[in-house]
């Protein structure tokens, strides 16, 4: 089978496709034909090893010291169940799946062994595999955000870098919450923004937010872009601010949870478990929830979705196929 390896830390041209032997399931375990997959940021960073100097060593012992641990990348995947293991009983033979990847990567390849109790459940059928393969992380770590944030119906929530993947996933999570939600993006993906249900869309290269005195009960920062001291001054006083990118806080914001009640939130991994997943599939059944997708490549082509990312301007996700 194909996979895509990456031997050392580097820019996208240190990616190769290799020949592995397909693995083979264990007891408990589900092998996936993969169809799609995913150019994450989480990809990028592991792959670059560019990473927040708060966590370096860390990050660096935890993905490995001189090249990566987990050659092969890929954080989420679309597919079909082709082999089970002895002990299995969520799945079958023939079953349509998306999933989750980011406790040890791999959806970078041909064929991908599964626990039957990780992040993976049934595909909805009103999406493709690529649409599906594009689910897992953003519209994942979206929802747990702003669960953690308890947003409900009646507040307001400014959703900055709302064009990303993860933007765009908590700009129609937020709205399906109830909440009135402001997007903020650059001046191609106004009218984007807008068509996932943003009540307001600032572009913020003619516009600054915090100019306008509005205040808002959530701040989510999806690509750490804006000024931490803009957003204190612009959530109210019992508001939360959400940073997913910053996983230590500085002394800004230690000051700010000293000195206020506002809260910070900010990076953690959220539970590799299969009910988000669910809820989230449960939403794109009901049309509630749909996944933006910027550009495909094939697998051949992945060092080029690799370079397309890696300048920082994607509109959503980009898709890769397998199949």
């Amino acid at each position: 089978m194909k996979v895509v390896v990456c031997p050392k830390y580097g820019p996208p041209d240190v990616l190769q496709i290799k020949e592995f032997e397909k693995p083979v399931p264990k007891d408990h375990e589900i092998l996936v034909k993969v169809f799609a997959t995913t150019v994450t940021v989480a990809d990028i960073r592991t792959r670059s090893f560019t990473v927040p100097r708060s966590v370096w060593l860390p990050a660096r012992i935890a993905l490995g010291l001189r090249r990566p641990k987990r050659p092969i990348l890929g954080m989420e995947l679309a597919g079909e169940v082709v082999a089970v293991g002895a002990a299995v009983k969520r799945f079958e033979k023939g079953d349509q799946v998306f999933a989750a990847t980011l406790n040890d990567f791999g959806a970078y390849s041909e064929y991908k062994c599964l626990p039957e109790n990780g992040a993976v459940v049934i595909k909805p059928d009103n999406i493709s595999f690529e649409e599906a393969a594009a689910i897992p992380i953003g519209a994942r770590t979206a929802l747990h955000y702003l669960r953690k944030a308890n947003v409900r119906s009646g507040q307001k929530v400014l959703i900055y870098g709302a064009s990303g993947s993860v933007g765009t996933y908590a700009v129609q999570l937020a709205k399906y919450l109830g909440a009135h939600v402001t997007g903020l993006c650059s001046t191609l993906n106004v009218e984007m923004v807008k068509a996932l249900g943003a009540d307001e869309v600032i572009d913020y290269t003619t516009e600054d937010f915090s100019a306008q005195g509005a205040r808002f009960d959530v701040i989510f920062e999806a690509v750490n872009k804006s000024s931490f001291a803009n957003c204190m001054n612009s959530l109210t006083n019992n508001g939360v601010y959400i940073n997913i990118t910053e996983p230590v806080p500085d002394l800004r914001m230690l000051w700010a949870k000293l000195t206020s009640k506002k809260k910070i939130l900010l990076a953690q991994n959220s539970p590799e478990t299969a009910e988000a997943l669910e809820f989230l599939k449960d939403l794109v059944i009901a049309g509630k929830l749909k996944p933006v997708i910027d550009r495909r490549y094939p697998l051949e082509q992945i060092v080029e979705a690799h370079r397309y990312v890696d300048k920082g301007h994607k509109k959503g996700n980009v898709v890769i196929s397998l199949g």
